[in-house]
């Protein structure tokens, strides 16, 4: 992400997630594609197919955060991710999403997550139950569509797969932001002493 202005809303907080790159990411891909020919610019896309886990908000605890994250990571198994479904979160999010189907190892996923920050005081954001939590890969944020034009969106864009695309993901990625950059740290799933690749995107003028 380099947008400045989604940089900045961004500042300050943290994510833990997923991010496909196989058959699950290509048909996010096609979606995201679909949407860009019929709307344009006129509303926003994320960079990259992600299934976020948790978001928190640490400025001045990030060691603490990524230290949950990497003894949790360690803990865990390769995770399957099964595109169901295009569907959408209505007003007042309108967003075209990519339901993903409760596979065991997302459910354990987000259980285990929940447990391990439920035993700190780290703070979290927008967190749900996981009976209430929809698996996803948000793909077009629609917010500045009109009633009409939204409406007719999701009806057209709204459909299941007989054969869902499938994968699975090996890794995790703990995805922080602060002055004006995103930074990522990945950490394989299932390993006590996980190798750790780090990237900066160049910061956003």
């Amino acid at each position: 992400m380099t947008d400045p202005g989604q940089l900045r809303d961004l500042d300050g907080q943290q994510y833990i997630v997923l991010r496909p790159l196989g058959a699950v990411m290509r048909e996010f891909d096609a979606v995201q594609d679909a949407a860009r020919q019929r709307l344009g610019d006129t509303v926003r896309y994320p960079g990259a197919a992600h299934v976020t886990l948790r978001g928190l908000y640490e400025p001045d605890r990030v060691d603490a955060v990524r230290d949950v994250v990497r003894e949790w990571a360690a803990q865990q198994h390769p995770i399957d991710l099964v595109f169901e479904a295009v569907d959408a979160f209505p007003a007042p999010w309108q967003i075209v999403i990519a339901r993903l189907g409760r596979t065991p190892g997302l459910l354990h996923a987000y259980a285990s997550l929940t447990e391990a920050l439920d035993r700190t005081d780290l703070r979290r954001i927008g967190e749900l139950p996981l009976d209430d939590w929809t698996f996803h890969l948000s793909t077009v944020y629609a917010k500045t569509l009109t009633d009409e034009a939204w409406t007719a969106l999701a009806d057209d864009t709204r459909h299941d797969y007989g054969a869902p695309p499938a994968e699975t993901v090996t890794e995790v990625e703990f995805v922080t932001y602060s002055d004006a950059a995103e930074h990522r740290e990945v950490f394989s799933l299932g390993v006590s002493r996980p190798e750790q690749r780090e990237g900066q995107i160049r910061r956003a003028h």
